[in-house]
């Protein structure tokens, strides 16, 4: 932002005459390169703080002021995560993990987008089901877990199912919320123009609630990673949550940091990826929907 200084030069009359002179900031000297140069340094200071913790960490470790069998240095979780990855069976587990993340949650995220715009959109749907759905949006949903093995047993199924309602209800009730705040003022500008009914939607409420979208898939895909791996703890033989389960079973606290760092930076990287594509799907509001200006 330009700064206003003033100055009071001398005359030759008594009354001085105040010069106010606008110095412009950088942002408004080049804002390409301020803008780059701003995001330089937002990644610099993200990558600062894991660095000086990791360093901290390994020389913790080797200097032996923390137990190395159970908190043991970055430099042997690296070594025991190239073991896991020239072995395969990191991939195998990431990838099993990625799969359950990806056909649970798309489904479950789709659905609740879906009936939170239906919801929204039509008062008398709103007022049926929000009651019901809203009572079981409180309940802890691994307390599900029990009744989903007992009605589809042993298997995949329930663990997907668990994912898909938990990102379900993170989508519905974000979507529903959004729609319904709509300001009433867009739409009356729309019909006063003649657009109503599915071109009202598509030019009025969707450029409306797509930042709210976008955060709400922010959320969800966290919680699908959270829910993936509690499953995989309690019932899973594959997955980075069933690695980092058999890892302390056996007391290989090398492995079972491979998985916890590497649940940390799968969700980071989804995030990351959501905040990328919501940049650019929804410029008008980046901010909102995860991106930043």
């Amino acid at each position: 932002m330009a700064t206003i200084t003033a100055s009071n030069p001398p005359t030759s009359t008594s009354e001085k005459t105040r010069v106010w002179r606008i110095v412009p900031a950088k942002a408004e000297i080049d804002p390409i390169r301020y803008a780059r140069a701003n995001r330089q340094r937002r990644i610099w200071l993200g990558v600062l703080t894991p660095v000086v913790l990791l360093a901290f960490w390994e020389l913790a470790s080797r200097m032996e002021w923390i137990n190395a069998q159970y908190f043991p240095g970055p430099s042997r979780i690296i070594v025991a995560a190239g073991d896991m990855i020239a072995s395969g069976q990191w991939i195998a587990d990431v990838g099993a993990t990625l799969r359950t993340i990806a056909l649970a949650g798309v489904i479950g995220f789709v659905l609740g987008l879906f009936l939170g715009v239906i919801m929204g959109a039509f008062a008398t749907i709103r007022h049926l089901f929000e009651p019901v759905l809203s009572a079981f949006y409180t309940v802890p949903k691994i307390a599900l877990l029990p009744l989903m093995l007992l009605v589809f047993g042993i298997g995949e199924t329930p663990g997907n199912l668990l994912v898909g309602v938990d990102v379900f209800f993170v989508a519905w009730i974000s979507t529903l919320e959004a729609v319904v705040k709509v300001p009433g003022g867009y739409r009356e500008a729309s019909e006063s123009f003649g657009v109503r009914g599915i071109r009202e939607f598509g030019h009025v409420t969707l450029p409306a609630i797509l930042p709210a979208v976008f955060v709400a898939l922010r959320i969800a895909v966290g919680q699908a990673v959270v829910i993936t791996i509690m499953v995989e703890y309690l019932m899973g033989n594959k997955g980075i949550g069933y690695r980092i389960w058999h890892a302390w079973s056996l007391f290989d606290a090398n492995t079972m940091y491979v998985g916890i760092v590497t649940v940390a930076v799968l969700g980071y990287l989804l995030q990351l990826l959501v905040k990328f594509v919501g940049a650019r799907a929804v410029p008008w509001a980046a901010t909102s929907s995860g991106g930043d200006k």
